[in-house]
C-alpha cells in the first residue's frame, strides 16, 4: 500500500507531537500549546506533500507563530473576558438603606434586596434607620458603610 510524500513514520511523529501538545493544552488552558499543535499538523501536511524535513520544520514554526499572533488573542478574549468583580466584592460602591441603626460595631442594611450585617466605616457617625449608605468595603459577611 503506497503513501503520499515523505516517510510514513515522519508524519506520524508530527501527528504524535500535535496530540501531545493538545494534551498539554488541556492541562494549561492558555491557548499556547494548541497553537503549536496546529503548527505540528501543518508539518505533517508538509510531510505528506513530500516536503523535505527542513521545510516541514519551517512550516511548523511559521504556522505556530502565525496562530499565536492571530488566533490566540481572539480565543483568549472570548474565553477569558476582562476582570469583572463578582460575589461580595461587586457590592463595593453600591448604595443601600439602613434597616437597623449602624454603629462602628453593628447594624443592618438592605442591599440589593438582601439584609446584610453592617458596621460604620472608621470615623463615620451612627447611621440611623432609613438613611442611605454606600458600601466602602466587604469584610466577610459584613458591609462596611458610610453615609451616601
Amino acid at each position: 500500500m503506497g503513501h503520499l510524500g515523505g516517510s510514513t513514520m515522519e508524519w506520524l511523529w508530527w501527528v504524535g507531537a500535535a496530540l501531545l501538545l493538545a494534551l498539554i493544552e488541556i492541562l494549561s488552558l492558555d491557548f499556547v500549546f494548541i497553537m503549536f499543535a496546529g503548527g505540528a499538523l501543518a508539518g505533517a501536511a508538509a510531510n505528506a506533500a513530500g516536503a523535505p524535513l527542513w521545510v516541514q520544520i519551517v512550516i511548523f514554526a511559521v504556522t505556530s507563530v502565525v496562530l499565536l499572533l492571530t488566533l490566540r488573542p481572539v480565543l483568549v478574549r472570548k474565553v477569558h473576558p476582562p476582570h469583572t468583580e463578582t460575589n461580595t466584592s461587586a457590592h463595593v460602591g453600591r448604595t443601600g438603606s439602613v434597616v437597623q441603626d449602624v454603629t462602628a460595631s453593628s447594624g443592618l442594611i438592605k442591599l440589593m434586596g438582601e439584609v446584610w450585617s453592617a458596621r460604620a466605616a472608621d470615623g463615620s457617625p451612627v447611621l440611623p434607620e432609613g438613611s442611605t449608605v454606600r458600601v466602602v468595603q466587604i469584610e466577610g459577611a459584613t458591609a462596611v458603610v458610610e453615609a451616601a
